[in-house]
């Protein structure tokens, strides 16, 4: 068997053909040190090898993030319009939607987006006034940082 990584970390264990693999994508494993199996409160050593899956704990709603991803996808849709172009031709810019829910009014997200716009030479009004709509109830989901 090839080197899984040092004791303790988690590997990513590509989904193999055959007996064990075949999984919709990779998983995550969590390797106990050597004599650890079975150490802790509600852990069975009934495994036998010392490889067991991972818990993952998300902290954002999941419908919140489908929200945040249809929203960048109809951003990229309007932006590709707006300059006429494909999507590896926007110009560099960032629409920071975090940042925009900061903001205290539409007044000044509306002028954010259209400092961000600046090199657009179509109309950007219908675009910002859709965006702020889209926005309007959505949570930040950026996390703290940490100090």
């Amino acid at each position: 068997m090839a080197d899984s990584g040092p004791a303790g970390g988690a590997a990513l264990a590509a989904p193999t053909p055959g007996p064990g693999g075949g999984g919709p994508g990779p998983r995550v494993y969590f390797q106990s040190p050597p004599g650890a199996a079975g150490e802790g409160p509600g852990s069975a050593d009934d495994e036998g090898p010392v490889r067991r899956q991972g818990k993952v704990t998300v902290k954002y709603d999941r419908k919140e993030l489908r929200k945040r991803l249809n929203l960048e996808e109809w951003i990229l849709e309007q932006l590709t319009r707006l300059y006429d172009c494909q999507e590896e031709e926007i110009p560099e810019l960032e629409i920071d939607v975090d940042e925009l829910l900061d903001m205290e009014s539409d007044d000044t997200r509306a002028a954010r987006v259209k400092e961000l716009l600046v090199d657009c030479y179509k109309p950007t009004e219908a675009f910002i006034s859709g965006l702020l709509d889209k926005i309007r109830g959505m949570q930040k989901l950026s996390t703290p940082q940490k100090k």
